[in-house]
């Protein structure tokens, strides 16, 4: 079965499928945006920028692209192929992917993928890019901010934008991550919180504390957003 939904023609059917949806996401929900004018200051004013949400809201972080629409737009999605289908359906959204993950792995080739994808990202910042990152991705622990991007962070001096996502009515999936599928015609928020900055002196005492810090910051960011919608 895995081998089936993995072939290339179901892919491109997943593909769009997903495209799809993400689609009516966009044009059907009634969105309320907070601090979204600061955030479209900053990556209209030629800066980079990495964009952070939690992987339970990859549906809704499709939103954030009319913030940025103006700019040069990437995601970094894990090399899993399950992932295969999310990078081609963000490609329709004139979003290209760049295939890694944030966090560590024991598979020795999605490591090296990993590092690869970790210049690629690092040499799009430094083109002023805007990088969409799932921080918590590709496996878990859900809400745990992995510290590679902490590291991006330093690396590229790139301001740090958190996205609280939420949206009503919808549906938790019985995954990992309890990704959620919001209804269509409802209600969405997305809470803008940034930019941070990682020292770039910072050690790696220090870039764990600022990875727990700024994990605890983005599941504010989504109870405030949750919040809107009560």
């Amino acid at each position: 079965m895995k081998a089936f939904i993995r072939s290339g023609p179901v892919q491109s059917a997943l593909a769009f499928l997903l495209w799809a949806y993400l689609e009516l996401i966009i044009r059907t929900i009634r969105w309320t945006r907070i601090n979204d004018d600061g955030m479209a200051d900053y990556v209209n004013g030629d800066r980079a920028a990495i964009g952070c949400f939690w992987h339970e809201h990859i549906p809704l972080s499709i939103t954030a692209k009319s913030t940025v629409r103006r700019r040069s737009t990437k995601a970094l999605i894990s090399l899993s192929p399950d992932g295969e289908f999310v990078a081609r359906a963000m490609i329709r959204h004139d979003m290209p992917s760049i295939r890694g993950s944030s966090g560590k792995t024991s598979d020795k080739a999605k490591a090296k993928g990993g590092v690869a994808a970790f210049r690629e990202a690092l040499q799009f910042l430094a083109d002023k890019g805007v990088l969409a990152v799932a921080p918590d991705g590709p496996r878990g622990p859900a809400r745990v901010l992995a510290v590679g991007v902490v590291s991006m962070a330093k690396r590229s001096q790139a301001g740090v934008f958190f996205m609280g996502l939420a949206a009503a009515p919808a549906k938790r999936l019985n995954s990992w991550d309890r990704m959620v599928l919001p209804a269509l015609f409802g209600r969405g928020c997305l809470v803008w919180d940034g930019p941070h900055y990682c020292p770039p002196d910072a050690d790696d005492d220090a870039m764990d504390a600022l990875a727990a810090e700024w994990g605890e910051r983005l599941s504010a960011a989504c109870a405030r957003a949750e919040a809107q919608l009560r």
